[in-house]
């Protein structure tokens, strides 16, 4: 029998969680709104330096390992006794991404009224970078060119800290006030990764031309919805993939799909080591936790993100996998453990029956297993439009949002 939802938000409030006005933008905008205010108190080109620390601070220290997983065991740690309304809200952690975007732009435009106050070379030189840095990161501009993004990112990035730095030694007062620790975290919190980088042996299975099953055991087992980003060329290219571990097992795998010329080429080559750094990170998954049944809508490789949930049980769950031909591409072993732990999912094979009504699916299994909440693994077009639909009909649903 499904529950009567007595908490749900009026359709203003569902308005709201759509594009343009998700909890990231609002977020973002937020920041944004804060320096417009803080800019009331700026009088000389110290407060704009401090400015700019405070901000970049804020930006970098969003995206570190160790905060976004603080952020997700604060907003996941809510009793589901709570209103679902509260949970719904709390469930949209992974938009964190906003405050990092709205830091960001913040700060470069700080440090482009910088540039003018103080006009010489090196703090032109430090805004072009930064200039570039946000342009790159552009949504459109990044899908297209990811991996110059991410080199753009990485490399301008830390040029940005070292010259901003060694600037900042130059003028008085700065060592021991509040610019010069913020600038130190940074520092601290851009590094800090980088010291658990380290080569680790893969054991790589390859059901199908489309997949591999990249196995690792080198003395982490990571959480269920955690992420670890490899590299075979770690100066240049990370990427990162949802882990999946096996309750009582030591390791964990990753479930990686043909989606590019980094994925084709492992899944060709097969190598035998990759690089690892950082600490396992929390992801969207990590907000079922907050509801006491959901349903999980995976279309392809999506299921890796999925699998580790299911295994481990903590919260009821039902399955809805969209796939082309389930065994002949993620193999019979793969299926054969998500059937065992799922016997009632709905695994849709495209090629036999076609492009599936993602949302009408999600709606009908939702409504079946009483469901509080629906998180969907797709790619950026589908996970939109299953979360979009769903919440525009009153249920609460979560899926990434590939944020800059």
């Amino acid at each position: 029998m499904t529950t009567t939802r007595t908490d749900a938000p009026s359709a203003w409030r569902l308005r709201l969680r759509r594009r343009p006005f998700t909890h990231h933008n609002r977020l973002a905008a937020a920041v944004v709104g804060a320096n417009a205010v803080a800019a009331f108190g700026v009088d000389d080109a110290r407060a704009l330096a401090d400015l700019v620390v405070l901000n970049v601070a804020l930006a970098v220290l969003v995206r570190q390992q160790h905060v976004i997983n603080l952020l997700f065991r604060l907003a996941t740690g809510a009793p589901t006794s709570w209103p679902l309304r509260v949970r719904w809200t709390l469930g949209k952690v992974y938009h964190f991404g906003g405050l990092h975007v709205g830091a960001a732009v913040s700060a470069t435009a700080w440090f482009a009224v910088l540039a003018v106050v103080r006009d010489d070379p090196l703090t032109w030189a430090v805004l072009a970078l930064m200039v570039a840095m946000v342009v790159f990161a552009l949504p459109n501009l990044r899908a297209r060119r990811h991996d110059v993004f991410e080199r753009v990112h990485r490399f301008a990035g830390w040029t940005v800290l070292a010259l901003f730095a060694a600037d900042s030694a130059r003028q008085p007062g700065f060592v021991g006030s509040t610019a010069f620790w913020a600038l130190l975290l940074v520092v601290g919190s851009v590094v800090l990764p980088w010291t658990r980088l380290r080569r680790v042996p893969v054991l790589i299975t390859r059901p199908s031309r489309h997949v591999a099953l990249v196995s690792f055991d080198y003395g982490v087992t990571p959480f269920a919805g955690s992420s670890t980003a490899v590299s075979r060329r770690p100066l240049l290219e990370w990427h990162s993939f949802a882990n999946v571990p096996t309750p009582g097992r030591s390791g964990f795998r990753l479930t990686i799909s043909r989606a590019g010329d980094w994925t084709g080429s492992l899944i060709d080559d097969l190598p035998t080591h990759l690089w690892v750094k950082g600490v396992p990170t929390a992801g969207v998954g990590n907000i079922d936790r907050l509801f006491t049944r959901v349903v999980w809508v995976a279309t392809g490789s999506g299921i890796g993100p999925c699998l580790p949930h299911l295994l481990s049980g903590e919260t009821p769950a039902r399955l809805v996998w969209s796939t082309r031909t389930p065994r002949e591409t993620y193999g019979d072993d793969l299926v054969d453990e998500i059937e065992a732990v799922q016997p009632d999912a709905l695994v849709w094979d495209t090629v036999r029956d076609g492009k599936p009504d993602l949302v009408e699916l999600a709606l009908r299994a939702h409504r079946e297993f009483d469901a509080e909440a629906v998180i969907c693994i797709s790619n950026k077009k589908t996970t939109w439009h299953v979360v979009e639909e769903l919440e525009a009909r009153g249920v609460p649903a979560f899926g990434a949002i590939w944020d800059s």
